[in-house]
């Protein structure tokens, strides 16, 4: 039986760190399968919604050998970078101790991290080595998963994150409610028909990746 755990951490020599910092707007997520091998010194992430200063916070990214731009999308970009030596990483803590990378994204401080882990020790122990480092930890939500499956759990789409982010800023969720889905439909552009449904599909999703599994 192994354990999942999500997870911030911060420090100012995490990696991408200061890129993070500088480019609030941007949102970076780790692409995991990278991360198994980190002897390789490569690592590669999608970067959404990113401006023209991007490229050169990264450039000044102390955190940040080297990079290149591997595709370019639009909204979205793929790119492989290679970290400087005294940058610190978690993903190589987690193999250490058995465990796995599954997911990164950034935050406003650094990054929330889902992880694989073998036991609550391992968990314990990976406590210990960022305390070591004076890494913030900050543990939101473990449980167990008693299989293992090759199918990556469902997660809600941007769209439907919008759509729920919107809808609980704006009192949708509260008693009485604050505001409708004809209200939150004008301010994400889309029919209320539309919203109702991002909103359905996207609490079940929720229920089913974080409440059935506990």
């Amino acid at each position: 039986m192994s354990l999942i755990a999500i997870l911030d951490v911060a420090h100012p020599d995490l990696a991408l760190t200061p890129t993070i910092r500088d480019c609030p707007e941007a949102s970076i997520e780790v692409v995991s399968h990278s991360t198994t091998d980190p002897e390789t010194g490569l690592f590669f992430f999608l970067v959404r919604n990113a401006d023209e200063t991007f490229e050169q916070v990264l450039e000044a990214d102390h955190t940040v050998a080297d990079w290149l731009l591997i595709d370019d999308l639009g909204s979205t970009r793929l790119y492989r970078l290679e970290h400087t030596e005294g940058t610190k990483l978690i993903s190589p803590m987690a193999t250490e101790l058995g465990g796995l990378l599954l997911r990164a994204e950034s935050n406003d401080r650094g990054w929330t991290v889902r992880l694989h882990l073998p036991d609550r020790e391992a968990l314990a122990a990976l406590w210990d080595r960022c305390k070591d480092c004076d890494i913030s930890f900050e543990l939101h939500r473990m449980f167990r998963r008693d299989e293992w499956t090759d199918g990556v759990a469902p997660e809600v789409t941007d769209e439907q994150r919008a759509a729920l982010v919107t809808a609980y800023e704006e009192g949708y969720f509260e008693e009485p409610r604050e505001t409708s889905l004809e209200e939150l439909a004008d301010s994400l552009d889309i029919s209320p028909t539309a919203v109702g449904g991002r909103i359905r599909r996207g609490t079940g999703t929720l229920v089913e990746t974080t409440l059935l599994e506990e």
